[in-house]
C-alpha cells in the first residue's frame, strides 16, 4: 500500500518567509513614523496636477512582483503627491488628522481582517462594537445605554437614521406591500442649513428631494422652531404626513448647532421621529463651555456623529446611535438567507448587525476608536476639542480687530467665516448700505481667488461658504497639531495673497 505524506501547511504562491515579512513590517513602520514626524512641515496642497502621480509611480500592471524598497519609495511619492489634513494649517473640511494610536490600531484591525456582520463572524469585534457604541453615546451626552453601529461616515448614518424613521412611523410591511410612497407624501423638515446628505438620503430612499421641507434660520442660523411649527401645521392641514425632523448638532457651514431642546419638544408634541446630525458637531459637547447648546440631544431618537471628524479617528469611521434597537429592527430586520441564519439562543450570541443597517460585509472600525479612548483618555481627548473651540474664537478675535478683515459668522463651534476686505473697497462701501450689490461682487469674487491660491500655494488650506450672497473663506480647525501661531500665520499667508492679486 502506497502512503504519501502530505504537510499540514499549504505552500501558497502568496507565502513570504519570515525575513520578508519583517523587512515589509520594518519599511512599512518606517515610512509610518516619517510622515507622522514630518507632516507638519510638507505643503498643505502639493505642487501637482492631474495624472501626476500615476505619471510617476506608474501604471502598468505587473505581472511579476516588484522589490519591497521599490513599492516603499513609490508610497513615498503617494504621500507627496497628497493633500495632508494633518498638517496644523489645514482648514478646509471636516476632517480631523489620524492620531498614531488610530492608526496602528487600523493596522491591526486589516490583519485581523475580521467581517463583522454578526457575533458568530467576529465575536470579540461585535463586543468590541457594541461597547464602543454605547461609549460614545456616553461621550456626548445622549445615553449612556445606547445601540447602534458604526458606518463608514454621516452621509450612511443619516441614511440609515431616515429608513429606520419611516419604517417607526409606517411599520414593517410599508415596502412589502408597495406602500414606500403612499398618496399622502411623508414629509422630512429640516434647517436650510442642513448637511447635503439628508435630501440626498431622501431622494435615494424614494421620498424625493422634494419632501424635504428645507426651513428658514435665525440670525445665528439656527433652525428657526416657530416657521418649523408653521410649516408642520400647514403640511398636516393639506393632508401630507410629517414623519421626522432633522436637528443640526453643527452645521457644515458654520457650526450652528439648532435648539434641540425646542426641537424635540416639537417632535414629541407632533409624534414625529427627532433624528440630530451631529455627524461633526456632536464630540464639541465634551467642551464643558459648549455642554449647554447640546441640551435637548438626549430627546433625540437617533445622533449619528463621525469620529473621523473631530475623535481624531482614521477615516472611515462614521456611528448612528439609537435609543431604541427594536425600531431598527423593523426596518431592517428580515427572513435571513440560509447561509447566515442565526441559531443561537443567547441574547449576546445571536447578535447581527444586519438587523440595524443596510451593510452585510463591514470592517472592524471600532478598534480605532476602542484603542484611542483608553490610549488618551476622556479628559484629554476633551481638552483637545476645547483647544479647537478657543482657537475658533481666536481667529474670530483676529479677525475683528484687523482692517482688512470682517467677520461674517462668529464661530459656535470650532468654524470661523469671515473675507477679505481691502480698504479700497472698505472705503467705496462708508456710508453706504452694507455691500451694495456691485461691491458684493467684487468681494466674492476676490475671495474666491484668494481662496484658490491659497488652496495651491501649499502653506495652508480653507474652503468656502456662502454667508448671506457672501463668499465667505472658511476656516475649520479639528486639528489637535493647530496652534495660535498658526492662526496668525493663515491671516498673514491670505494678506500676502490679495496683495499678490
Amino acid at each position: 500500500m502506497n502512503t504519501t505524506d502530505h504537510s499540514s501547511v499549504r505552500h501558497s504562491s502568496l507565502d513570504i518567509s519570515p525575513e520578508e515579512l519583517r523587512e515589509l513590517s520594518a519599511r512599512a513602520n518606517e515610512i509610518v513614523l516619517e510622515y507622522f514626524s514630518e507632516v507638519s512641515d510638507l505643503p498643505v496642497f502639493p505642487q501637482t496636477f492631474g495624472g501626476d502621480t500615476v505619471e510617476q509611480v506608474g501604471s502598468t500592471l505587473p505581472a511579476e512582483g516588484e522589490p519591497v524598497e521599490r513599492l516603499i519609495n513609490d508610497c513615498r511619492t503617494i504621500i507627496k503627491k497628497s493633500r495632508h489634513n494633518g498638517h496644523p494649517r489645514f482648514f478646509g473640511y471636516v476632517a480631523s488628522p489620524a492620531t498614531p494610536v488610530g492608526a496602528f490600531a487600523d493596522l491591526i484591525a486589516s490583519a485581523l481582517n475580521s467581517n463583522v456582520t454578526s457575533w458568530r463572524s467576529g465575536p470579540a469585534a461585535t463586543e468590541i462594537e457594541r461597547t464602543v457604541v454605547r461609549w460614545l453615546g456616553a461621550l456626548i451626552g445622549y445615553d449612556e445605554n445606547a445601540r447602534g453601529l458604526l458606518t463608514s461616515g454621516g452621509s450612511m448614518a443619516n441614511m440609515t437614521a431616515l429608513m429606520i424613521a419611516h419604517r417607526a412611523k409606517t411599520g414593517s410591511e410599508a415596502s412589502r406591500r408597495g406602500l414606500w410612497r403612499s398618496n399622502a407624501p411623508m414629509i422630512i423638515y429640516a434647517s436650510e442649513q442642513v448637511h447635503m446628505s439628508i435630501p440626498k438620503a431622501a431622494d435615494i430612499l424614494g421620498f424625493g428631494r422634494e419632501h424635504v421641507r428645507l426651513i428658514g434660520c435665525d440670525d445665528q442660523f439656527r433652525l428657526n422652531v416657530n416657521l418649523l411649527r408653521k410649516s408642520i401645521l400647514a403640511d398636516v392641514k393639506a393632508g401630507l404626513k410629517p414623519f421626522c425632523i432633522v436637528g443640526s448638532a453643527g452645521t457644515t457651514n458654520t457650526g450652528a448647532v439648532d435648539p434641540l431642546s425646542e426641537i424635540a419638544d416639537l417632535a414629541k408634541e407632533f409624534a414625529l421621529w427627532f433624528h440630530v446630525d451631529g455627524a461633526y458637531g456632536a464630540p464639541a459637547a465634551l467642551d464643558e463651555t459648549k455642554t449647554p447648546l447640546f441640551a435637548g440631544l438626549e430627546g433625540a431618537d437617533s445622533v449619528s456623529l463621525d469620529p473621523h471628524k473631530w475623535l481624531y479617528a482614521p477615516l472611515d469611521c462614521g456611528c448612528l446611535l439609537l435609543r431604541d434597537e427594536a425600531r431598527a429592527r423593523v426596518a431592517f430586520g428580515d427572513e435571513e438567507a440560509d447561509y447566515i441564519k442565526v441559531l443561537e439562543e443567547d441574547a449576546d450570541e445571536s447578535f447581527a448587525f444586519w438587523n440595524y443597517g443596510p451593510e452585510l460585509s463591514r470592517r472592524f472600525r471600532a478598534l480605532k476608536i476602542w484603542l484611542m479612548l483608553r490610549y488618551y483618555g476622556v479628559r484629554r481627548i476633551a481638552a483637545a476639542i476645547t483647544e479647537d473651540n478657543a482657537l475658533a474664537a481666536y481667529l474670530a478675535e483676529l479677525v475683528e480687530q484687523a482692517e482688512d478683515f470682517e467677520l461674517l459668522s462668529r464661530p459656535q463651534l470650532s468654524i470661523c467665516c469671515f473675507r477679505y476686505v481691502p480698504q479700497a473697497l472698505r472705503l467705496r462701501s462708508d456710508g453706504m448700505p452694507q455691500d451694495n450689490d456691485a461691491i458684493k461682487a467684487e468681494l466674492n469674487k476676490l475671495n474666491e481667488k484668494i481662496m484658490y491660491a491659497i488652496q495651491r500655494g501649499g502653506r495652508a488650506y480653507l474652503s468656502s461658504a456662502t454667508i448671506h450672497d457672501k463668499f465667505a473663506l472658511r476656516a475649520c480647525i479639528t486639528n489637535f497639531r493647530t496652534t495660535r501661531a498658526d492662526i496668525e500665520q493663515t491671516l498673514e499667508i491670505i494678506r500676502e495673497a490679495a496683495e499678490a492679486m
